[in-house]
């Protein structure tokens, strides 16, 4: 990584490239520090206090802005929630379906609806906030001008980070919401460390103080060796290519191969299971509604902070409810990115067959138990790596945000920013020796 970065800064483009997401990124930080008008920094600190883990999904991901109601609060989260819901709805509603096939121009108008459905998200989130916080103390003299107030900051600064994201993408390095997200999670990484340091390693013995270092350390690695398999394996399936007759040359024959990610969903099932098993929590924290009796029990057994803890084993039921919702989700994230029917059918008319398995249905019937088992055993990693941090929260009480979709996030954003910068430095290579 070291001698990419080092090899990119030589060339003029790639190194004007990396400077300006640098000084994006600088404008991100600076933004998240900037409080919203009219809002009562003490009561949140008293507030968020008050919650355990309700929003520590929302905070991770934010890089601290919720939690300071900074502009940026709402983050980029409305834009991930958009473009999940386009990609969706490219399936149901035929015309989006033909804008997705229909090269640069149809991309462009998909990318068009995907901001008008972000602001509009973010319009709907800060309006719920501004009430739910509002009423219960965050804005002083709670009235329609302060919270219309609240409403377009937090509005406007998700819809600014939607602009940075693009920026990057398109001046920068590439990956721009991805990058935005990964700077907000790495932000946080320094207080949550400090944290392990003073929950295990401060005022203990040099020998007890050592040894839980070394196993703080070797999680930390280890989940990201995890995340890095996952990440690189692939299933390649051959495809061999018939001869054919083009005048009065033979044509084709050539073999290939179709790379099937493991991990194919990405952190996408992870996101979605941690987002609903925290909606009762943030609801119940909005509305005071009581915590005892059954629904507190069920709140508790959604909340990661009591799995795997041994004084409380029965809690831990949320975990299988957990596990359930990632694989579940896994498959059906997956299903929709990837059709075994046209693929099966591009094949056939393209001329291709994998060895062994004839054209057509078989094809498609045999892609599909492929694919039914690399995603089962993708979801199940995915699983591993997420529940690791977990574990360890649980049974020795190591709270912090940085968890295991934190990790998978930012290894999955820096390998591909590296391989977007490796692929730069290819090209502008070509055109250097074609210029020769």
């Amino acid at each position: 990584m070291l001698t990419t970065l080092r090899n990119a800064f030589r060339v003029k483009d790639l190194r004007n490239r990396i400077l300006f997401t640098f000084l994006m990124l600088l404008v991100i930080r600076f933004g998240s520090q900037l409080p919203v008008p009219g809002v009562d920094r003490d009561y949140l600190v008293s507030f968020f206090s008050q919650q355990g883990d309700a929003f520590n999904f929302f905070s991770a991901f934010t890089g601290g802005s919720f939690e300071n109601m900074s502009i940026f609060a709402l983050n980029i989260t409305p834009y991930i929630t958009s473009s999940i819901i386009i990609q969706l709805l490219t399936i149901a509603i035929p015309a989006l379906e033909e804008m997705q096939k229909d090269g640069e121009d149809g991309r462009k108008k998909l990318s068009a609806i995907t901001r008008y459905v972000t602001v509009g998200l973010a319009l709907m989130e800060s309006c719920a906030m501004t009430i739910g916080f509002g009423r219960q103390g965050l804005i002083p003299n709670f009235n329609f001008l302060s919270g219309l107030t609240v409403v377009v900051a937090l509005t406007a600064g998700s819809a600014f980070l939607m602009w940075v994201g693009e920026r990057i993408t398109e001046k920068g390095v590439g990956n721009g919401i991805s990058i935005v997200l990964m700077i907000n999670i790495l932000s946080r990484v320094p207080a949550d460390l400090f944290s392990l340091y003073e929950s295990f390693i401060s005022g203990k013995s040099l020998a007890k103080g050592g040894l839980a270092a070394l196993i703080i350390l070797a999680i930390i690695i280890l989940t990201i060796v995890l995340v890095i398999l996952l990440s690189d394996a692939t299933r390649r399936i051959p495809v061999q290519y018939a001869k054919k007759m083009q005048g009065r040359k033979m044509v084709g024959g050539q073999s290939t191969f179709i790379p099937l990610k493991v991990n194919t969903a990405g952190v996408i099932p992870v996101i979605f299971a941690s987002s609903l098993m925290s909606i009762p929590s943030m609801i119940a924290s909005f509305t005071k509604i009581s915590t005892d009796g059954i629904g507190g029990k069920i709140i508790s057994a959604l909340s990661q902070n009591n799995w795997f803890n041994p004084s409380r084993p029965v809690y831990s039921i949320g975990l299988v409810l957990y596990i359930a919702m990632i694989i579940g989700f896994a498959y059906f994230y997956t299903s929709i990115t990837f059709n075994p029917i046209e693929v099966a059918d591009n094949m056939k008319k393209q001329g291709g067959f994998i060895p062994g398995i004839r054209p057509g249905k078989p094809t498609t019937d045999y892609l599909n138990r492929i694919l039914n088992y690399i995603v089962l055993i993708g979801a199940l990693g995915l699983t591993i790596v997420v529940l690791i941090p977990i574990f360890f929260n649980g049974v020795f009480g190591a709270y912090v945000s940085f968890g295991g979709t934190s990790i998978i996030i930012i290894v999955g954003v820096v390998l591909e920013t590296i391989q977007q910068i490796e692929s730069q430095m290819v090209v502008r290579n070509y055109k250097g020796f074609l210029s020769e």
